[in-house]
């Protein structure tokens, strides 16, 4: 009898300690700031080889996303949760591409830990715990399953790897690495965020 006791009370802690989708959210809202290098390889059915891009990143709580491509080639883009926008080399300008402002502003949810947006348009199943954890997206809108057939995360305190399977056989793999949370931003990225 001891033993039965004993067993469903760890299984009980266990439920009552579960990783939920509520703790995963609190969790990536927490830093003010998280800036890092990003290794981007997007595979292609048509070609032998991946696509390697490089560059940095900086996200700022409530205002959005800078990403800097340095390699292959260098360009700037400036994500708020109302517009996306390139760097010109003097100025900010509006991005016209809807469709890549839609994929945009969902990757600026995934990474910043808004995901009430993303509801409407996936299922979540979430795995793992605070330290290591997984969370897989499946697409419930019809615009989404048309693009996606999963979309994977993982992280630990942030998001450190991120994969867009595409339905046409694609997929974009990009991880995060030398994160710094709430440490000062550089020039550039504070103009452009704050």
């Amino acid at each position: 009898m001891r033993l039965m006791i004993f067993i469903l009370g760890l299984f009980l802690s266990s439920v009552s300690f579960a990783f939920s989708e509520a703790d995963l959210v609190k969790q990536l809202q927490q830093p003010q700031s998280i800036q890092g290098n990003f290794i981007q390889h997007r595979y292609l059915k048509a070609l032998n080889k991946p696509i390697e891009m490089q560059g940095q990143f900086a996200l700022l709580a409530q205002k959005g996303l800078l990403w800097q491509l340095e390699k292959p080639f260098t360009n700037q883009l400036r994500v708020t949760p109302n517009r996306i926008q390139q760097w010109n080399g003097s100025q900010w300008v509006n991005s016209g591409n809807v469709g890549q402002n839609e994929q945009i502003g969902l990757f600026l949810g995934l990474l910043s830990g808004n995901i009430d947006g993303l509801k409407s348009q996936f299922d979540f199943a979430l795995s793992g715990n605070a330290n290591q954890w997984q969370l897989t997206l499946t697409p419930n809108s019809l615009l989404m399953q048309q693009i996606f057939t999963t979309i994977e995360i993982s992280g630990d305190q942030t998001v450190k790897k991120l994969t867009l399977n595409e339905k046409q056989g694609d997929r974009t793999q990009i991880e995060f690495k030398q994160i710094q949370l709430n440490q000062p931003l550089s020039q550039f990225a504070r103009s452009a965020l704050e």
